[in-house]
């Protein structure tokens, strides 16, 4: 039992109503810190891989899925994911994440046959709204190459 609580009840009972508000408030602006911070690194490492090597953009989305694969499968995602929140989360590192996270599960629960069809399973809901929004985006959209240069 800490000083800031008096049991399992509510977060911080024994202080008082505005100082609750207080420390709560400081507690998601920390939280809002640590997701832009951590989102922003990963951005920062991925303009750096583009501007400083010959790697294509397409070729550091696969990295990025692989290092989340990666840390999933090692670990570390979870505390990661439990500091920084949105911030590793959103970006691809998620993605190979949650991918990681299903093949595990499914492992657990089905033996080795999970390890082709967890994480399938684990990103079918974001995989498929990629796809539907996609594929409307095309449909409601001219889309084509851009003209760069003067208008004829």
């Amino acid at each position: 039992m800490s000083f800031l609580s008096a049991g399992g009840g509510a977060p911080f009972p024994v202080l008082p109503a505005r100082i609750r508000k207080v420390v709560s408030s400081l507690t998601l602006f920390y939280s809002c810190l640590a997701a832009f911070v951590t989102g922003g690194l990963l951005c920062v490492v991925a303009q750096l891989l583009i501007d400083l090597t010959r790697l294509t953009p397409a070729r550091i989305l696969v990295l990025y899925v692989c290092t989340g694969v990666f840390l999933g499968a090692v670990g570390l995602y979870e505390p990661l994911y439990r500091f920084a929140g949105c911030g590793v989360s959103v970006p691809l590192i998620g993605f190979g994440g949650t991918i990681a996270r299903g093949v595990r599960e499914a492992i657990h629960t089905q033996g080795l046959f999970g390890a082709l069809t967890g994480g399938l399973t684990a990103a079918a809901a974001g995989t498929t709204a990629a796809l539907v929004f996609g594929y409307l985006a095309a449909v409601f959209f001219r889309s084509g190459p851009k003209r760069l240069g003067k208008k004829r």
